[in-house]
């Protein structure tokens, strides 16, 4: 059976010496995996469009296993997150965890927006760690998490100071610090910024602007969130943390003239 599908290449991986195995993030049925036979010779027409981050139309025939792409016609290849490696680095982390928390062959919609806009976002240069920190809080429900944000987790208070709790996985009104004393203390602009990416559509957002130290303290949050509560920790992590501790050996970037 042939069908067409529009989807996003999520991970590749070489299959013997001239073949990829391919994972798609589609609009119309989620994740799938096919070969494609050939991508890796560089004459092959499925070379280009094989690459991580292309975002393309795919025609696939599925027998009764993996299916086969057999040819494919890309709609945007997003090569400037392939041109620079902080881009690469973060884009790298969101399609892992997309990847990670999402199941074969099962139609999520939502999500495949997300990816799309995230990579759209992070192609077109927007911050790539405030659309990374996005994706991640976005992607707790997906991952089983349902974080309680809206008000205390122990007393359903609505107003007053707020701190995270892991223990109570969600806020903590000043009320109720005394349950946990591992709580990390919020000022009320950090409260706005997490319920801004966990309730917040991604084309609502804009350009956020946020401060080195907000988005310290937000990814510390939500990865210890998916390494305490869910057990995951990605690969491409440890890569991106090397980058991070080490901006000075990235290739530097051409500075806009400042205004007078």
């Amino acid at each position: 059976m042939q069908n067409q599908v529009e989807g996003i290449v999520i991970r590749t991986m070489p299959y013997g010496e001239t073949n990829k195995i391919v994972t798609l993030f589609t609009k119309e049925a989620g994740k799938i995996t096919c070969m494609a036979r050939g991508a890796k010779k560089p004459a092959s027409r499925l070379a280009a469009i094989t690459q991580v981050f292309t975002h393309g139309s795919f025609s696939i025939y599925k027998g009764k296993g993996m299916g086969t792409i057999q040819a494919g016609d890309p709609l945007e290849s997003l090569r400037h997150i392939r041109e620079d490696i902080m881009s690469t680095a973060y884009a790298s982390y969101v399609t892992e965890l997309i990847d990670r928390l999402t199941e074969q062959d099962e139609p999520q919609p939502a999500i495949f927006d997300m990816l799309y806009q995230a990579l759209h976002a992070i192609d077109e240069g927007y911050d790539p760690e405030a659309i990374t920190l996005f994706v991640e809080w976005k992607m707790l429900q997906t991952a089983g998490l349902t974080p309680t944000l809206h008000q205390c987790a122990n007393c359903g208070s609505t107003e007053g100071e707020f701190a995270f709790s892991f223990q109570e996985l969600g806020f903590l009104c000043h009320r109720c610090f005394h349950i946990d004393s591992y709580i990390i203390r919020l000022s009320p602009a950090l409260v706005k910024l997490i319920r801004t990416f966990y309730f917040v559509p991604i084309e609502r957002v804009g350009s956020l602007t946020l401060k080195k130290e907000s988005k310290s303290l937000l990814k510390q949050i939500v990865r210890t969130i998916y390494e305490e509560k869910a057990g995951i920790r990605l690969k491409s992590r440890k890569f991106l943390e090397q980058l991070e501790r080490t901006p000075e050996f990235l290739p530097k970037k051409e500075e806009l003239p400042k205004d007078k």
